[in-house]
Order: C-alpha cells, then sequence, then structure tokens
C-alpha cells in the first residue's frame, strides 16, 4: 500500500514538473522572439561574393540590421559546391543567430551526392524565400525558330544534332534543358561552360544554338536582337519581361524552372524565432525600394510563409533526384 502511494506521489510529482516545464519554456521562447537579436547575426552564404545568392542576402541583410537594430552580417563561405557553407549553418547552434543564405542547388546537391554531411530537409528549419529569378530560353538568330512549337518540332527532327550551352554540368541552366528535354521527349547535346558568362559569349557567337540563362544574363541580349527569346521558365510571366510567354503557356504544360534565393537556419531552431524572421524579412522584400534592387539583378520578390518554402524544398529534391537519375547525370 506505502509502495503504491509512493508511486502516485511520484508519478503526479512528475506531472506536476513537466508541467511546469512547459509552462516555462512557452514563455521564454515568446521573450526570446520579442528579445531577438540581441547581438549580431551572421548569414552565411556558401558561395563567393557576388552573384545573385549573395546580392540578394546582402540586400536583406542591410535591412534587418536597419529594423532590428543588430548588425547583420554576411559572411562567404565558399567550397565543395556550395557543401561546406551549408554544412557548417547545419551544425551551429539552433539560435537563431546563425543562418543560411541558399540557391535552388540546395535541393540538387541531394541527388549528385551520395553522401552529403548534411540532410537538407531534417537538418534546417526554412524560414522563407527572398525572390526568385526565371530563366529565358533563347536561340541563335540563325536558328530557323521563333516558338517553342517551333523548336520541339525542330528538335525531334534532329535528336542529338541540336547544341545548348549551360554554365557546367548539373547546374540550374543544364537542369532546366534536362527537364525541358524530359517533357517534350526531346534530345539536345548540352555544351558545358565554366560558368553563365562564357556559355553566353558562345550563345552570342553562334557557338552553341540553344541556352536557358537566367534572365538577367539572357535579356538584354533578347531585347537588342542578339539573341531570339523563346519563352521563360516560370510558371507565370515574368515581372521583368512580361512580353515573353511561359514554356507551359506555350506547349508544355506544369513545365517549371526557377532559381531562388532562400534563408534558412538550422533545425530546431525555436519557432518564435523563425516566425519573426519571416515575418520581418517577407515584410523587406516588398518595399518597393528593395523590390527595385532586386529586379534589377532579374530577381522577383517573394516572401512566401515558412511552411511553403518547406514544401517547397521538399517538392524540389524529390524532383531533381527522378530527373537527374533518368537522365544518368552526375556531379563531376
Amino acid at each position: 500500500m506505502r509502495l503504491m502511494m509512493n508511486f502516485r506521489a511520484t508519478t503526479r510529482a512528475a506531472a506536476c514538473a513537466s508541467a511546469a516545464t512547459l509552462c516555462i519554456t512557452a514563455p521564454m521562447q515568446h521573450v526570446q522572439a520579442q528579445n531577438y537579436p540581441v547581438k549580431s547575426v551572421r548569414i552565411i552564404v556558401p558561395q563567393s561574393a557576388g552573384g545573385s545568392t549573395d546580392f540578394a542576402a546582402r540586400v536583406v541583410a542591410q535591412k534587418l540590421g536597419e529594423t532590428l537594430k543588430e548588425n547583420f552580417l554576411v559572411d562567404n563561405r565558399p567550397g565543395a559546391g556550395s557543401i561546406n557553407g551549408t554544412d557548417a549553418v547545419a551544425k551551429a547552434p539552433p539560435d537563431g543567430y546563425t543562418l543560411l543564405a541558399v540557391a535552388a542547388s540546395f535541393t540538387i546537391n541531394p541527388s549528385l551526392h551520395k553522401q552529403l554531411p548534411f540532410d537538407p530537409v531534417r537538418d534546417f528549419a526554412p524560414v522563407t524565400q527572398i525572390a526568385g529569378l526565371p530563366h529565358l530560353l533563347v536561340v541563335h538568330p540563325s536558328m530557323p525558330v521563333k516558338s517553342l512549337k517551333e523548336l520541339v518540332a525542330v528538335a525531334k527532327s534532329k535528336p542529338g544534332e541540336i547544341n545548348y550551352a549551360s554554365s557546367g554540368v548539373a547546374t540550374s541552366t543544364h537542369l532546366a534543358a534536362e527537364l525541358f528535354m524530359y517533357m517534350t521527349g526531346t534530345r539536345m547535346l548540352n555544351v558545358p561552360y565554366k560558368g553563365g558568362a562564357p556559355a553566353m559569349v558562345a550563345m552570342l557567337s553562334g557557338e552553341c544554338q540553344v541556352n536557358f540563362a537566367t534572365i538577367s544574363t539572357a535579356l538584354p541580349h533578347a531585347r537588342a536582337g542578339k539573341l531570339r527569346g523563346i519563352a521563360v521558365t516560370s510558371i507565370k510571366r515574368s515581372i521583368a519581361a512580361p512580353e515573353f510567354p511561359t514554356i507551359a503557356e506555350s506547349g508544355v504544360p506544369d513545365y517549371e524552372h526557377n532559381s531562388w534565393v532562400g534563408i534558412l537556419a538550422p533545425a530546431k531552431t525555436p519557432p518564435t524565432v523563425v516566425d519573426r524572421l519571416n515575418a520581418e524579412i517577407a515584410r523587406i522584400v516588398q518595399l518597393q525600394d528593395v523590390k527595385t534592387l532586386l529586379l534589377r539583378e532579374g530577381l522577383e520578390s517573394h516572401g512566401n510563409p515558412s511552411k511553403e518554402f518547406e514544401a517547397i524544398i521538399k517538392t524540389e529534391v524529390a524532383r531533381w533526384l527522378k530527373l537527374t537519375k533518368a537522365a544518368g547525370i552526375k556531379s563531376q
């Protein structure tokens, strides 16, 4: 009997302790979010300075610093195809003081590397997408093609004979083309270059015939008549170039491929901190001066909810795994 009474007393004490912990934890997280940040915050960019990811991160970092009255410092950590910097954030304390600015390649890496030191879904808490960057499908003027339908017809009549420039194997421009070929049943030859700039030089010289370049790279040449713009890769027409139809509306339903820039935190970062960062960044990217700055780089402001960004990451990881396997694409 005494044993039973001791057991019940112990159980009640444990239950009270558990309830007390919950009561204390919730207010502490609320206070943490209210006071956040109380020191400098690092935003790690896992690439070299320059480029869309670095640019967008710096624009947002400056505005966050002005609003939240603490320094938000961009820290470039290039190496191993962005894996080194990304891994540093995955292993950082989940307190909101180390963040990660990533590009769409974040969802591609799991398909190319069998043993990543982190899991892109399990080890991160998505905050929000800062912006999206559509690609523009362009052809050299020597090509007898003025529409997507005509390009598909020519590609099917000459399988493997049309070449397209990409900024390298397994890059966003390469995968945009692979997705297009997969969905249209066409076959073109990839000519990989060391970046988007040399790939564009090859296009302008006529060395290559097709390119799925980022819109910021291709648009000036398309509008100048040096290349022929065919369609954009986004699901909606681009704000920067509304004159071009989407690939989806041009005859390839459901085609969508965008580069994007997003912010992640380490997994287990308090949801209240993630929510505050989400709200602040979503507000910032809709400011007119910020929208103008981003659009100059071809970036269209997003600022979506964390759960929506999380769903996008999961969907893209699965999609690229399927596509890279079907196309036999491997990292080089």
